[in-house]
């Protein structure tokens, strides 16, 4: 069975931010895939809960102004290393993210304003050959997979 990085806090898991998560149904992705799931920001040594963070061009900054960006970083090359590890093609992270968000994330303001700027991970994961997308996506995963077959 094939394998697909996907964001745990998707999953169900309890790493987000604030400590909740952003479950979703997937049960038409888990009859297709073995499921790998990842939180950069967990994985690279930050709390749950801890301070909303956003992406400043290559930083990452928590609500208080505090550097994150070396966190963000180790979760990156964790997440990476696991995707290589697993020869994984495709990644299911969470929209808007500083470090899953495929294609949008906050513009680092802590004003709820979205750029099109990927985050760190999904920025990683994509420029060595993954097809990143988010949980708004899963029609394109699934059509994705089925011309790649």
């Amino acid at each position: 069975m094939e394998k697909l990085l996907i964001s745990a806090c998707l999953l169900g898991n309890n790493v987000k931010y604030n400590g909740k998560n952003n479950k979703i149904d997937l049960s038409i992705l888990n009859k297709i895939f073995e499921f790998v799931p990842i939180c950069p920001e967990v994985d690279g040594g930050l709390s749950i809960p801890r301070k909303p963070s956003e992406r400043v061009l290559n930083r990452v900054i928590s609500i208080d102004g505090k550097d994150v960006t070396s966190n963000y970083e180790l979760g990156k090359k964790i997440a990476l290393n696991l995707a290589k590890k697993h020869h994984i093609k495709y990644a299911l992270l969470k929209d808007k993210s500083p470090s899953c968000g495929n294609k949008l994330t906050y513009d680092g303001t802590f004003t709820s304003k979205l750029i099109n700027q990927a985050g760190i991970t999904a920025e990683a994961l994509m420029q060595n050959g993954i097809m990143v997308f988010n949980e708004n996506e899963i029609n394109l995963l699934l059509e994705s997979v089925k011309h790649y077959k």
